[in-house]
């Protein structure tokens, strides 16, 4: 099967007297991979390492047959040439703009905010099919955790990427919404057959989202069929024991 995620990166991390060395190397044909382990095993430096945000030392990122990053072939897309949707484990909507400028901040050209009554027929969509359109105008500090995540989630949807990276996405969020929000993005993900790569350290997220599970620990792959062998999908709607 044709590799839908061909990652390997190398990175060293110095602070002071500390160390630490990045070493991920994973290929998938599945269209949901989950990079599983606990806190400070290079998940969510690796994702950034994806998305363009920090530069590799070495390593080649391939995403659904395009090359972003090829060390040796001296390939470096820049973040906004990549085509990813990225949504941050904090969110990182911007506090001064509405639910509505926040999602259509993804399709500005420069810094400029978007007008308060944004109505790009993309952002509109996005806002209705996420369920936003009652707090459209509301600032992210004036709606509920859910809402914030669904925003986060229509910004980085709203310029069609080509595969959406999510960084811990229902950490902040509690257990009810969380299992609510999982399974919503399951379905829109089935819905749109849109690669997705999201890093966890819950047995849920792994359990419903988890085609393909790649376990990292130290900064390298450590468990997990990391050659693409697949887990059975999970269906929208499937129930979760939790």
């Amino acid at each position: 099967m044709t590799a839908v995620w061909q990652v390997s990166l190398r990175k060293k991390y110095r602070h002071g007297a500390s160390r630490f060395e990045l070493d991920v190397d994973f290929s998938s044909p599945a269209r949901r991979v989950v990079l599983f382990g606990p806190s400070g095993t290079g998940k969510t430096q690796t994702l950034r390492m994806i998305a363009g945000i920090t530069a590799p030392d070495a390593g080649i990122v391939r995403v659904a047959g395009r090359t972003l990053f090829d060390s040796d072939g001296g390939v470096s897309l820049p973040p906004s040439e990549r085509r990813l949707g990225f949504v941050f484990q904090d969110y990182a909507l911007f506090p001064h703009l509405t639910v509505r400028q926040n999602v259509a901040f993804a399709l500005q050209h420069g810094w400029r905010n978007p007008a308060r009554r944004a109505a790009e027929p993309r952002v509109l969509q996005w806002l209705e099919r996420l369920h936003l359109q009652p707090v459209a105008e509301h600032y992210p500090h004036q709606v509920s955790g859910g809402q914030r995540q669904r925003t986060a989630l229509a910004r980085a949807l709203v310029g069609e990427p080509a595969a959406l990276l999510l960084d811990e996405p229902f950490a902040a969020l509690d257990r009810s919404l969380r299992q609510r929000l999982r399974e919503e993005l399951l379905e829109l993900q089935s819905t749109l057959a849109l690669p997705l790569l999201l890093i966890t350290h819950d047995d849920d997220d792994v359990r419903l989202l988890g085609e393909q599970v790649i376990h990292l620990d130290g900064g390298r792959v450590v468990a997990g069929d990391a050659e693409g062998g697949l887990r059975r999908p999970a269906q929208a709607g499937e129930p979760v024991a939790i």
